[in-house]
């Protein structure tokens, strides 16, 4: 059946696959991913923390983009990410469209191999520039206002 007027159109939007409990999923931000690497490299304890990453079946990245990584910081990212290259899914969220993510990474060449590597064989799903705890903010301000 063919999605029209009427009819539910889920089955023409792409929905990710639900993780069961068996998965291995983990949610991070970008910030406290990085720290946690730096804090591995620095007890040499990197490649067992790295591993442990590679094999989860789903990694949720947030804010990235938010922070300003510094050079080591964007490296060890980038190994992460290098690591589950074409294995396993990462889910990005980040307010930064592509061009601005050479001021993250601050290594041009390193913000063009990671979006290379994040948009390949990806599902990009823009949700514009509007911030919902601003709308409700707004919203919120409004209503009192009026009372």
């Amino acid at each position: 059946m063919t999605p029209g007027p009427g009819r539910p159109t889920s089955s023409s939007r792409w929905e990710p696959p639900q993780p069961s409990k068996a998965d291995g999923v983990r949610y991070v931000t970008t910030a406290a991913l990085v720290n946690e690497l730096v804090e591995a490299a620095d007890d040499k304890e990197l490649s067992r923390v790295v591993g442990r990453y590679a094999r989860l079946d789903l990694l949720c990245l947030d804010e990235l983009g938010y922070v300003h990584l510094d050079p080591r910081g964007a490296e060890l990212l980038f190994q992460i990410i290098t690591a589950r290259e074409e294995r396993a899914s990462i889910a990005c969220a980040s307010n930064a469209p592509f061009s601005e993510w050479g001021a993250t990474f601050t290594d041009p060449r390193l913000a063009a191999a990671v979006v290379d590597r994040l948009t390949f064989n990806a599902h990009i799903i823009p949700t514009g520039s509007s911030s919902y705890r601003l709308n409700a903010t707004t919203r919120a301000r409004k209503e009192n206002t009026m009372i």
